[in-house]
C-alpha cells in the first residue's frame, strides 16, 4: 500500500486543466465579468463539476475496459448500424468542435502576439498556423507544449494573485453562485460551458489515463488528480471573472478590443502589464492552437482504427485540415473577440453528442461489469445534457 501511496502523482488531469485555459477562457471569463459582473460565476460552478462528471467516466472507462473512448465507440456497439451512427456523429462532433476552437486559438495567440509587437495580428495568424503543422509534422509538440503550458499557469496564477491584491467584494461574489439569468446573458453561459467541458479533452484524458496507471485499482487516484486539477482550473476562471468585473463592470467600462483585457492585471503588475499579459495570451493560444489539432487526429485515428498512428497520412491529413479551417476563419475580417467567444459557443452546442455517447458506453455491463454507472452517475450524466442541450437549442432558436 504504501509503495503504491510513493508512486501517486498528478496527472493527466492537468493535461485536461492546461488545454481549457486557453484564449477561449481568458476572453469568455473577461466579457463575462465586464458585461455581467459576478453573476455569472454560477456557470462557472456548473461548468466545472461537468467537466470532473464526465472526465471522471472517460477515465474510468479505460482503467476498466482497457479501451480509451475512441476505442470503445469503435469497438462497443454491437449493432453495424449504430456503430456507423456512432462514428459519423463523434467525427463530425469532434471535427467541428476542433475547428471552432483552433480559431480562437489561432487568434487568441496573435492578438497576444499584437499587444508586443508593432506586427498586425493578420501576419501573426499565418505565423501561427505554420509554426503549429512544422510542430505536428515534426512530432515535437510535447516538448514544445511543456513550455508553453508553464507560461500559461504563470499567467493564471497572476489573475489569482490580482484577486487577492484588488480584494473584491466577498458578498457580491458569493451572490454570484445564486444562478441568475441576466438579459442577453444566455449565449455568455454557454461559451463558459463550451469553453470549460471541452469534448476533445475526453478523449485525451481518456488516453492519458490508460497510459499512465491502465488498471482500476488506481481509479481513486484518478478521481483525486480530477478532482484537484479540474477544480483549479475553475478557481482560475473564476478569478479572471472576479478580475474583470473589478477592472471594467464596476467602472461601466466594455471590453472592446483584445489588449483591453490586459488592464485586469495592472495592480499586479503595474507598467509590464501588457507585454506579460500578451506573452501569455500568445502561449495560450500557441499551446491549444498545437493540442486541438492533434486530439481531432487522435480521436478520428481511433474511432476509425487506423493502425499507422501518427505517421499516417489520414492523421496528418485531419490536424493539417483542422489547422487551414481556423486560419481561414481567422483572416475572415470578424470581430476577434466575438469569433474567440462563438467558438466556445459551438463547443456547447457539439458537448451533448460526446456527452450522450459516453453515457451509452458506460452504461455497457458486459464490458464496465460493477464499474458502469450507477443510476445516480445517470441521472447527474442527463441532468448535465439536458441543461446543455437546452442552453444550446436556445441560442439556437435566438438566431432566427
Amino acid at each position: 500500500m504504501e509503495k503504491h501511496k510513493k508512486k501517486f502523482s498528478f496527472g493527466p488531469g492537468f493535461v485536461v486543466t492546461a488545454a481549457f485555459i486557453g484564449p477561449g477562457t481568458i476572453t469568455t471569463c473577461s466579457m463575462a465579468g465586464s458585461r455581467f459582473g459576478y453573476s455569472l460565476i454560477f456557470a462557472l460552478v456548473f461548468a466545472t463539476l461537468t467537466t470532473i462528471i464526465l472526465q471522471e467516466m472517460a477515465g474510468r472507462l479505460s482503467l476498466i475496459s482497457n479501451h480509451d473512448l475512441a476505442q470503445a465507440l469503435r469497438e462497443f456497439p454491437q449493432n453495424r448500424l449504430i456503430r456507423f451512427t456512432f462514428k459519423i456523429l463523434t467525427l463530425s462532433s469532434i471535427t467541428l468542435g476542433c475547428a471552432a476552437y483552433e480559431t480562437g486559438n489561432i487568434i487568441g495567440g496573435a492578438l497576444g502576439l499584437e499587444m508586443i509587437s508593432p506586427i498586425s495580428a493578420k501576419s501573426w495568424t499565418i505565423l501561427i498556423a505554420l509554426v503549429a503543422i512544422v510542430i505536428l509534422s515534426r512530432n515535437k509538440y510535447v516538448l514544445v507544449e511543456k513550455f508553453l503550458v508553464a507560461l500559461v499557469f504563470l499567467m493564471s496564477l497572476s489573475f489569482f494573485l490580482t484577486v487577492i491584491i484588488i480584494k473584491p467584494s466577498l458578498l457580491s461574489i458569493f451572490k454570484g453562485f445564486i444562478p441568475s439569468f441576466p438579459k442577453n446573458s444566455l449565449y455568455i453561459i454557454l461559451a463558459l460551458v463550451g469553453t470549460t467541458v471541452v469534448p476533445y479533452n475526453l478523449f485525451l484524458h481518456s488516453s492519458a489515463v490508460k497510459e499512465k496507471w491502465g488498471n482500476k485499482t488506481h481509479l481513486k487516484d484518478v478521481k483525486k488528480d480530477l478532482l484537484f486539477s479540474i477544480t483549479l482550473g475553475g478557481i482560475i476562471s473564476a478569478s479572471i471573472v472576479i478580475t474583470s468585473a473589478v477592472s471594467f463592470h464596476e467602472k461601466g467600462i466594455m471590453i472592446e478590443k483584445g489588449s483591453s483585457m490586459a488592464e485586469q492585471l495592472s495592480p499586479l503588475f503595474g507598467p509590464l502589464t501588457n507585454f506579460l499579459f500578451g506573452l501569455g495570451f500568445f502561449s495560450a493560444g500557441m499551446s491549444s492552437a498545437i493540442t486541438a489539432p492533434y486530439a481531432a487526429s487522435f480521436a478520428s485515428s481511433g474511432i476509425l482504427g487506423w493502425k499507422e498512428g501518427s505517421n499516417s497520412k489520414s492523421f496528418k491529413l485531419v490536424w493539417m485540415a483542422v489547422i487551414l479551417i481556423g486560419v481561414l476563419v481567422s483572416l475572415s475580417g470578424f470581430n476577434p473577440l466575438e469569433v474567440i467567444v462563438f467558438a466556445q459557443v459551438a463547443n456547447g452546442i457539439v458537448l451533448p453528442v460526446a456527452s450522450i455517447f459516453l453515457l451509452i458506453v458506460l452504461n455497457n455491463r458486459f464490458k464496465m461489469g460493477n464499474f458502469a454507472n450507477t443510476p445516480f452517475q445517470n441521472i447527474l450524466g442527463a441532468i448535465v445534457v439536458l441543461l446543455v442541450i437546452c442552453l444550446g437549442l436556445w441560442n439556437i432558436i435566438k438566431l432566427f
